[in-house]
């Protein structure tokens, strides 16, 4: 093999060799391979080395491998390899790497069992993939199921998916999904709910047919082929089941870890339900039947739930509640029956023992006598030609024919189940197409392999021999539509193996054969097959040590069979006495019914009437020889029969493959076991479809994908215009053996491996591409950096030469400058010398001569001052001796007053230090103020005590000074008279000694006192450094306190923003959650009134004689239709035509109807009642909020104006003060001026500064105060701005400087005051906090208790009668709301009063929906109420029949009852009654709305429209208006439903009927509305009526056509979103097209009639350009348009995840610049605030996840936090799915997406994969008036309503 590919065979080429464990394990060339070579030199991928030795006869290389680009591909066959090991590799790949199950092989599709449940089987995706083509998507069961339906409808031929594999491998799963796709795609004909009970029909059979074995916990014991017929729309209208080969022997015998079917173990399990009491059944392990496998539990399976869901299913399908308990009792019976016991007699003859509790339990429930069953179960009867014997059997016969009972009982059991299932499903409509589903046994060999095995294999071999044909047949269509010459392909025939068989004298005609022999045995028969076949048929062996056995050679593998036991399963034989007991069975019809094959069974479906059914139907004569002669028919013929029948269905059929594969028999979720893969796929045909595939042209390109693929491969001359003959010169060039491809009409085809030779071509070519562009960037590069080395070096070298010159210079400059400084040096210090020296001697002469001159003064001076010495030293003495005496006097006065000023002083301090001297000072002001008071009095006594103290001591001062002056005049006149009298000396000289020492004594204790002094300032300045440093702590403190506190406000506030902005976008999606649900209820009763129209269309069509009269309407219609449903006679009279219905009426219950008016009226009343109630509360709740802030302004400006004025009287009380304080200095220094001595006094000073303290102590108190009165009322403030949430008051202190040490510690004592009172405010401010929260919980659980007693008091209303219900809880709603309010009312709480108001809200809203659901009601009531005075009418012979087409409108849906006003009018169009039919419809019904908008205003039909409504407002007349209205609406919509999937109508209908809302707004008289107006405008204004109700219902109708524009849209646009935005390359050669396999993709490339980029931009630009020129309103456009772009990015994203080849890097470049193209129409059309954005941000990030790196845990980290509108599930698939386009790009490794997938687990988001492409966002119409004068308006005679009049 690979002979001639031996030129790929170089160095480093992969290949595939054989491997025991793996299979196949891939190794690398260490060189390349020569011809001569026999060894190939390898490299395993594990690093080691291997020679591979070559066949030295063959000279096969092994297999090569796919380059890794191919790898992981849809469809096997667009590998370019086509090998086993290639299809292993591929499978492998995207079951574990990408977790992809499905893959295509050709026609085949390939599925594994993940044995994990997967979310690709829901709705959306069943969405995504109906009406795709099979190649465009990836690989599913559902892309299967498509392409069978989509055949059936456009070939119109029946289709067969055929559904094979290994049991356990998922072929009932897959049947079950492809039913389900067709149920859930096509729908039923009918509303019998066909697709229901086709899949009802699954648990039943899956009950009665599936079991547990070793290898599948749910495996089919049989095969079925299920008909799903469809009618000629394609609705499902029923289905057919045919089933084959039942293993019956399962229903006796279970190996071990296996079970019996699923019906036995749930009939177990529900042994405790009342009704099966009777059945006497236990658990599974007290039966025979149903505990062998020793295993009765199926992990993770309820069987008591089973079994409900299997009565459900059989309920459903019509089978009643006696059926079902009927077939429950034949399975309990066989139950019981296999626990009788048999006993031997002797040897030859058995025996039951009497009264046995199972086999009476068996005959119980059977209806058969006790004696006749034990009897023949151990008996047999034997007939010869003359006699009857009864023959004994042995206790093992006895077993035997136990079994076989239970089997054959089950066998009919089933048979019946299956025919009445086929009658559920059986329709009577005529059946058009079929799709048949097969799912049947795949091939099966087991250690032994029995009949059963063979049977299995034997249709194997069958299914093959057609699936081989089919491949063949399809192969050579292909070539033959190409027109390539057809060459015979040599695939594998098994029609040898079938011929021996089932051919005469083949294996089963030998085994009938033998069977009839009357002593044929299982040996005899296995000598026969050995004298036959063992030397004639090469696919027939002996095995060597066994002669009980045979071996047969299947397509799939070599099988033997043990003959034991052949006979006796082909001849099914049981005793036919015990069947004619169970048929002598009186009491149990359905087992009468089970054993009379030829009669026709009564109906499941009957209803039971108490009695048993008594069958009565007559056997058919005719059919009984063929009935008994069937019965003679062995198993192997009929299954052979039966076989030959499915055939020739499905030959009739288009076949479709499903081939299911097990992965490993352990069922582990995702584990690939390669040697089990490899057994199943060569068993399944899909290595045979490949060696057909790979013997011919496997690889298969269109020339123009073959153009954009290899591109790079071609040069530009030999571009041509003509693709076809570029490819082909190409290839020439390329590949020089022409056999290698083959050119076709449309496709160019390649032999096995050319594909992957030229992608080894275009990797050479892009990689020399890429060096080369290396090369030259790395040459520019580098001369970059030389240049700008060189620019470098050149710059330093012009620098240093600079700077050497620079510095030459300098040294010739520098040289020059000593010479001149020398010479001026030198200069100067010779004229210094000389005028030193002259200098020298002027001075000396100076000098002398002073000195003789002073000299002479001095003398002079001596002499006159040694007189005035004498004379000023005698009288400095006296005065010296009095200052002193007089300082020693004062001195002492001051240090005692001192002493006490300062003990004073630190009583003060000590008592301002306290803290509940700080607490008064707080909590009152006024006190503190008159305490300064009092303490300013005080000191203006003390000071006025001190001045007259002063005064005093200056007055004894002059007095003594006088004395003093007197006694000195004395002591000189005793002076002299002492000279005179010598007597008196002595006692003078004593006087004098004392006095000294008492000075000396005065001058100690000044030196004591100056030293305390200096100590003292000391210690102060100490004290005041020590308060400074404080002071700046609590300066720093302070300022921290304000950034916490400014800190904390900003948190609060940036809390409250949240909180509010949260809060309103809960509130903002909860309404539009509203919005959408009832616009989705809107779009629903759309539906139904269409549904509804049509019927009753099809009902008059249907009726022979139509007769006149009014339409009947459904008195169960939704009331939003009936507010505006238009008479069906006003249609029909446009038409000409009507119709009717039957005249006959039964008679009218007058009694009902006289009970609906009464119950209108009170509902009526009950409805104003409620209003009242509103308006009251309304009322209530704008008095107690206006009151509310009264109060509170009140509260504010009393608080202002307390400040205000205690503000002033500081104020006043300082200017008080510092007058006082001046006055006294003033006094002072006038006092002190009187006498000379005074100012310089120690006394003086010292008062002084007493004075000044405690004037600056008193300026530092009153600050203090108002600086703690400014904090107190800002922190109060502040907390009321938090409290109401308001944006927080930033307060800041403005802190002095001090002056003193008095002041820094009065300052600190603040300070620190102030910290702890912010302290305390933060600690109440946390704890209100506390209490809010403490507050809001009790207010949930009081709510919570609220909500129950509302529940019970509602349970309790509706025990009451409807008329007492509504005023019962109108009453107590009453009596609670009067309590809330007088409680809320008397507190003063304002939180308390806040959530009162929160209340009151909440309680208008409720009373509100109340309001508008009695509404509601009313209307519906009233449209009831109308029908039956419609019906009295019609029978009192009230109906005229002349009346004219204006009166025969029916009544509107209300009446509405408005207030008159009176008002000017103008602007109006005035019609006859007559006329409106014509107005209706030349205005609306035949309007062309293409010349509407090119030619007239926007919104002219509406103007029209509202102008006559206008008129008849103004006239007064209500029918008019009503007519009018009601004809508009129904006309609109008759228009729509008529032309309803044209975008132009559509669009032109809604910004009408939008205008006209606006209209009827704009004019209503509403003051919200009227704002907008002109004057003229509001004179326009409505004046007799009130529309408001027909506003909603226009609204209504305005939502209804939005959603039919957004339908319209949609079908307009999806066919270009997939084909525009993914598979276009709008960049071009930014990616080649990957090869595909033989689902060909639609192809990427532009050709002809593909959707471009453009085509969606163009469609985009169209839909905008139509609604503009309809005049559509601005903020309407930007809903539209935001609803396209979802559906664009939806629909993209969507197919981007079901698609593979999609997942590229390069295709994420094209996405993201169609999104930016996108984003630029919008910039263009000045939309880009409108939301379109954001909608396409999904799209965006998977755009951008498919281009980012992904390889590291910062990856995985940036993916996280980037694809935030992608959901988890989303990102894994993108991950899993991304694909490398070329060799360069690398796949996403496996642990990093579980690195992606750990890091988004804590994600709470839908599981849901797919994007909703339905969902629509919910609309408003936001009122826009217009500036349009309703008088200027012009009717163009086009539109021909002349007879129309201007008012």
């Amino acid at each position: 093999m690979n002979q001639e590919l031996d030129f790929m065979f170089l160095k480093y080429a992969r290949v595939w060799i054989p491997d025991p464990e793996e299979v196949w394990k891939s190794a690398e060339l260490l060189k390349d391979y020569k011809a001569a070579d026999s060894v190939l030199h390898l490299q395993l991928e594990d690093g080691k080395d291997l020679e591979y030795k070559l066949d030295p006869k063959t000279k096969n290389l092994p297999h090569l491998r796919n380059p890794d680009i191919l790898v992981g591909e849809n469809d096997l066959t667009a590998l370019s390899y086509l090998h086993e090991p290639a299809v292993l590799h591929n499978l492998k790949v995207r079951f574990i790497d990408s977790k992809l199950i499905y893959t295509y092989c050709g026609i085949v599709l390939v599925a594994i069992n993940p044995y994990e449940t997967l979310p690709i089987y829901g709705a959306d995706i069943i969405n995504a993939y109906s009406g795709q083509n099979m190649g465009d998507m990836d690989p599913h069961i559902f892309a299967v199921a498509e392409e069978a339906y989509k055949q059936m409808a456009r070939d119109e031929r029946n289709q067969s998916i055929i559904v094979s594999g290994e049991s356990g491998a998922g072929k009932t799963v897959s049947a079950k999904y492809a039913m389900r796709y067709f149920a859930t795609v096509s729908g039923s004909a009918s509303e019998a709910n066909v697709e229901e009970k086709v899949l009802a029909s699954n648990p039943i059979m899956e009950a009665i047919g599936n079991a547990k074995t070793t290898r599948n916990d749910n495996s089919s014991r049989f095969g079925k082929y299920i008909e799903i017929g469809f009618d000629k729309r394609y609705h499902i209208i029923g289905a057919n089941m045919r089933t084959y080969l039942l293993e019956k022997s399962r229903v006796v015998f279970q190996a071990d870890d296996e079970r019996n079917y699923h019906i036995f173990y749930q009939l177990c399990a529900a042994s405790r339900f009342p009704e099966l009491k009777a059945l006497k059944l236990g658990s599974a392990n007290d039966f025979h039947y149903t505990k062998q496998g020793r295993n009765p539990a199926i992990d993770g399976v309820d069987d008591a739930k089973e079994m409900s869901t299997t009565r459900q299913a059989f309920t459903l399908l019509g089978i009643n509640e006696s059926y079902q308990m009927g077939l429950f009792q034949v399975l309990a019976a066989i139950l019981h029956l296999g626990n009788v016991e048999v006993k031997d007699r002797d040897a030859d003859s058995s025996i039951i023992p009497p009264n046995n509790g199972h086999l009476l339990t068996f005959c119980e429930l059977m209806g058969v006598t006790y004696q006749d069953m034990s009897h023949w179960l151990c008996h047999k009867k034997l007939k010869t030609t003359s006699e009857t014997y009864i023959k004994p059997v042995p206790k093992l016969q006895a077993i035997n024919a136990r079994d076989a009972l239970a089997k054959h009982i089950y066998a009919k059991l089933f048979n019946w189940i299956v025919d009445h299932v086929n009658k559920a499903l059986h329709t009577t409509v005529k059946q058009h197409s079929f799709i048949g589903v097969l799912d049947i046994y795949g091939f099966e060999t087991f250690e032994i392999n029995s009949f059963e095995q063979f049977c299995i294999n034997y249709a194997n071999e069958k299914l093959q021999q057609q699936f081989n044909m089919h491949v063949f047949k399809l192969e050579q269509e292909e070539y033959m539509k190409e027109q390539i010459p057809w060459t015979l392909i040599d695939f594998y025939d098994n029609q040898p193996c079938i011929n021996l068989i089932e051919a005469k004298m083949g294996v089963l005609d030998l085994l009938d054969e033998e069977c009839k022999m009357p002593k044929g045995s299982d040996d005899s028969w296995a000598q026969k097959l050995y004298n036959t076949h063992l030397k004639t048929c090469a696919l027939f062996e002996k095995p060597r040590m066994s002669n009980k056995a045979f071996i047969i050679q299947h397509f799939a593998d070599k099988v033997e069979y043990q003959c034991e036991g052949f006979l006796e399963k082909n001849k099914d034989t049981v005793n036919e006495e015990q069947i004619r007991v169970l048929k002598a069975s009186k009491k149990f019809d359905l087992l009468v019914e089970l054993f009379q094959d030829e009669e026709k069974a009564t109906s499941p479906t009957g209803a039971p009437t108490g009695k048993r059914t008594v069958l009565s139907v007559k056997p058919d004569k005719s059919r009984q020889g063929q009935a008994s002669k069937e019965h003679k028919k062995t198993v192997g013929l009929q299954f052979r029969n039966s076989l030959q029948l499915l055939m020739e269905t499905l030959n009739a059929t288009t076949p479709h493959y499903v081939r299911c594969i097990k992965p490993n028999d352990y069922k582990h979720a995702f584990t690939f076991d390669p040697k089990r893969a490899v057994q199943q796929l060569r068993a399944c045909g899909v290595l045979e479809t490949i060696r057909i595939s790979a013997a011919g042209f496997p690889s298969r390109w269109t020339y123009q994908e073959f153009f954009s693929r290899y591109r790079v491969l071609m040069k530009q001359k030999d571009v041509l215009p003509d693709k076809k003959l570029t490819c082909k010169n190409v290839l020439e060039k390329l590949v020089q053996d022409p056999d290698k491809y083959q050119f076709g009409k449309t496709k160019i085809f390649f032999r096995a491996g050319q594909v992957a030779y030229l992608e080894k071509l275009r990797a050479d070519k892009l990689r020399a591409a890429c060096i080369r562009i290396q090369k030259t960037i790395r040459c520019w590069l580098a001369r970059k950096k030389y240049l700008r080395m060189k620019g470098a070096a050149v710059t330093v070298q012009r620098y240093v030469r600079g700077h050497q010159a620079r510095c030459l210079a300098k040294f010739l400059r520098r040289t020059r400058a000593a010479v001149v400084v020398q010479k001026f040096q030198r200069m100067h210090v010779q004229r210094s010398r000389y005028r030193r020296m002259q200098a020298a001697a002027l001075a000396v002469q100076c000098i002398l001569r002073a000195y003789m001159a002073r000299q002479r003064y001095k003398a002079l001076v001596r002499e006159h001052r040694a007189v005035i010495i004498q004379k000023t030293v005698r009288g400095w003495l006296a005065r010296q001796w009095y200052k002193r005496t007089l300082a020693a006097v004062v001195r002492l006065q001051c240090c005692v007053r001192r002493m006490r000023a300062r003990r004073e002083l630190k009583k003060l301090k000590i008592e301002a230090r306290s803290v509940e001297h700080f607490k008064k000072l707080n909590i009152g002001m006024e006190n503190k103020i008159m305490q300064l008071q009092r303490r300013v009095d005080e000191q203006n006594k003390e000071n006025r005590l001190i001045s007259e103290r002063l005064m005093g001591l200056e007055s004894s001062h002059a007095a003594e000074g006088e004395r003093l002056r007197a006694e000195l005049s004395r002591l000189r006149s005793a002076e002299d008279d002492a000279k005179s009298n010598a007597n008196r000396v002595t006692t003078l000289l004593e006087e004098l000694a004392r006095l000294r020492k008492e000075l000396e004594t005065t001058r100690s204790e000044k030196k004591v006192i100056e030293d305390w002094a200096e100590t003292y300032r000391d210690e102060m300045e100490q004290m005041v450094a020590e308060l400074k440093e404080q002071n700046g702590l609590l300066k720093s403190e302070k300022d921290d306190l304000n950034r916490l506190i400014q800190e904390q406000n900003l948190q609060m506030t940036e809390k409250m923003c949240k909180a509010i902005q949260e809060e309103t976008q809960q509130l903002e999606t909860d309404l539009n959650e509203e919005r959408s649900r009832y616009q989705n209820l809107l779009t629903e009763h759309l539906r139904l009134e269409e549904r509804y129209d049509d019927l009753k269309e099809e009902i008059t069509l249907s009726m022979a004689v139509p007769k006149p009269g009014h339409r009947r309407t459904d008195s169960t219609h939704s009331s939003n239709e009936s507010e505006y449903t238009y008479n069906s006679e006003l249609a029909e009279s446009e038409e000409g035509s009507r119709g009717g219905e039957d005249v006959t009426r039964g008679n009218l219950d007058m009694s009902l109807f006289l009970k609906l008016q009464k119950r209108v009226t009170e509902l009526e009343q009950e409805k104003q009642s409620l209003q009242n109630e509103l308006d009251r509360r309304e009322e209530q709740f704008q008095r107690a909020r206006a009151r509310d802030d009264e109060q509170h302004k009140k509260a504010r400006s009393a608080e202002l104006e307390y400040e205000s004025l205690k503000r002033q009287e500081l104020e006043s009380e300082n200017k008080k003060l510092k007058h006082d304080l001046g006055e006294m200095r003033q006094s002072l220094s006038g006092s002190a001026g009187a006498t000379s001595a005074a100012p310089g006094s120690p006394a003086y000073k010292v008062l002084l500064d007493q004075l000044n303290a405690s004037c600056e102590e008193l300026e530092v108190r009153k600050e203090e105060v108002l600086i703690l009165r400014s904090q107190l009322v800002s922190q109060k403030e502040a907390m009321q701005h938090k409290q109401t949430m308001t944006e927080p008051v930033l307060y800041v202190e403005d802190v002095q400087k001090m002056r003193d040490a008095g002041e820094i510690t009065q300052a600190y004592i603040s300070l620190k005051d102030t910290n702890r009172l912010l302290e305390t405010q933060l600690q109440a401010q946390r704890r209100s906090h506390e209490n809010e929260v403490e507050v809001l919980r009790g207010e949930l659980q009081s709510i919570k208790e609220e909500n129950n007693r509302q529940q019970q008091l509602l349970a309790q209303n509706l025990q009451l009668p409807p008329e007492a219900r509504i005023e019962a809880s109108l009453q107590h709603e009453i009596t609670r709301l009067t309590n809330e309010n007088l409680e809320m009312l008397n507190t003063d709480d304002p939180k308390k009063y806040r959530e009162y108001r929160l209340n009151v809200l909440r309680r208008m809203i409720d009373l509100m929906e109340q309001l508008e659901k009695q509404d509601r009601t009313v209307r519906k009531l009233k449209k009831q109420l109308k029908v039956f005075a419609k019906k009295i009418g019609e029978l009192e012979g009230g109906q005229v029949e002349n009346v004219s087409p204006g009166q025969t409108v029916d009544e509107p849906i209300r009446p509405v009852n408005i207030p008159r006003r009176e008002k000017d009018f103008q602007g109006m169009l005035e019609y006859k009654k007559e006329d409106e039919l014509k107005l209706v419809k030349n205005l609306i019904l035949e309007l062309k709305p293409r010349g509407v908008a090119v030619n007239l205003i926007p919104g002219l039909p509406a103007y029209i429209l509202f102008m006559c409504l206008r008129h008849a407002d103004y006239v007064n007349d209500d029918q008019k208006v009503r007519t009018l209205l009601t004809s508009t609406i129904n006309s609109i919509k008759k228009v729509l439903k008529k032309r309803g999937d044209d975008f132009e109508t559509v669009s032109f209908w809604l910004s009408n009927t939008c205008r006209f809302l606006h209209c009827l707004k704009q004019y209503s008289g509403d003051e919200q509305f009227m704002k907008f107006n002109t004057t003229k405008q509001n004179d326009h204004c409505l004046s007799n009526f009130d529309l408001a109700e027909y506003r909603q219902v226009l609204s209504d109708l305005a939502i209804q056509i939005y959603q039919q524009l957004i339908k319209c849209m949609e079908n307009i646009l999806q066919p270009m979103i997939v084909s525009g935005m993914l598979e276009h390359e709008t960049i071009q050669g930014v990616s080649g097209v990957k090869p595909t396999g033989l689902r060909k993709r639609t192809s990427s490339i532009a050709d002809e009639g593909t959707y471009t980029l453009d085509s969606i931009l163009r469609q985009l630009n169209s839909f905008h350009s139509i609604m503009c020129q309809h005049g559509t309103d601005p903020e309407l456009i930007k809903q539209v348009v935001k609803q396209q772009f979802y559906i664009i990015g939806a629909v993209t994203l969507n197919n981007l995840l079901l698609r593979k080849d999609m997942c590229s890097w390069s295709k994420g470049m094209q996405i993201r610049y169609n999104v930016s193209q996108l984003e630029e129409w919008l910039r263009d059309k000045n939309l880009m605030n409108c939301g379109a954005k954001e909608t396409l941000e999904p799209l965006i990030q998977a755009a951008q996840l498919l281009q980012v790196k992904k390889k590291t845990d910062e990856d995985a980290e940036a993916i996280c936090s980037m694809c935030n509108a992608l959901s988890t599930a989303q990102i894994v698939k993108v991950l899993n799915l991304y694909t490398p386009v070329n060799e360069f790009e690398e796949r996403v490794a496996v642990t990093f997406i579980r690195t992606i997938q750990s890091r988004l687990r804590d994600r709470m988001e839908s599981p849901q994969l797919l994007m909703d492409t339905k969902m629509i966002y919910p609309v408003t119409f936001p009122f826009n008036p217009s500036s349009l004068a309703l008088e200027t308006i012009q009717i163009p005679g086009s539109l021909n309503l002349t007879f129309l009049t201007r008012v």
